[in-house]
């Protein structure tokens, strides 16, 4: 019996990447996955992948109407909701302070930060209790790096929502956790990063080399499953020791 067997678990911004990789685990292990991406025809392609078991809704988690019409789906196919890995976020461009634009910051905190907020109280109504509730952080909230400081802290709010929501709903035994992944190699971070800043970060791993989507998705199906009943509240650094050192 799979680790996730018979349950129901919504991951948004699944249709790419460490998301995609992680509801292809979850299905593995016996769930039913909903996936959400912007792009149609990328989310049918990933659906594709997954093959069983996962239904695609096509929405952006940063619009508060895509996300009732997924949460809609979901309780009209299934009913209710064991685990919410809200994993849909933005990387933003490059900008030292003194030219940070609003077009940026807006962008980064509705998606990364607004979307998150609102994806997990969405979700709630439709909550089983004892279920799971998973944000994608990022260890750039701890770090630091020059350029980044408003992706950064659209980041850093996961760690304050998680500490407050496992207090608000700990009367229903929902775990909050934050999994704040580091230099992985994605289709986001093509888009991010030049060959050059790719060198350079990897050049801070200690192994030397990026991390794997796959390597994400056992650790999001570790906060997902039983094997992380008494794991509440934490932000769990995914980065081969970057951040510690």
């Amino acid at each position: 019996m799979g680790k996730l067997e018979g349950k129901t678990v919504v991951v948004t911004g699944g249709s790419s990447g460490m998301a995609l990789s992680s509801a292809k685990l979850f299905v593995e292990e016996g769930a039913h996955v909903f996936i959400t991406g912007r792009r149609q025809e990328v989310l049918d392609e990933a659906v594709a992948s997954i093959g069983r078991n996962v239904t695609g809704v096509q929405g952006d988690a940063a619009n508060l109407g895509d996300l009732d019409r997924l949460f809609e789906t979901v309780k009209r196919e299934k009913g209710s909701i064991d685990v919410l890995f809200a994993s849909a976020g933005a990387g933003g461009e490059a900008q030292k302070i003194g030219e940070i634009t609003e077009k940026n910051f807006d962008t980064l905190f509705g998606l990364n930060t607004r979307g998150t907020l609102f994806t997990v109280q969405k979700a709630l109504p439709l909550f089983n209790d004892g279920g799971s509730i998973i944000m994608t952080g990022s260890i750039a909230s701890v770090k630091g790096w020059p350029d980044y400081s408003a992706y950064s802290a659209s980041k850093a709010a996961l760690r304050a929502f998680a500490r407050a929501w496992l207090n608000e709903l700990k009367h229903r035994q929902i775990r909050v956790n934050v999994l704040s992944p580091g230099q992985i190699a994605t289709p986001i971070q093509d888009k991010m990063f030049d060959a050059a800043t790719k060198r350079q970060f990897e050049a801070l791993i200690p192994r030397g080399k990026m991390g794997r989507p796959e390597e994400i998705a056992t650790v999001a199906l570790f906060l997902a499953s039983d094997d992380s009943s008494f794991v509440n509240g934490i932000e769990l650094s995914v980065d081969g020791g970057t951040s510690a050192i």
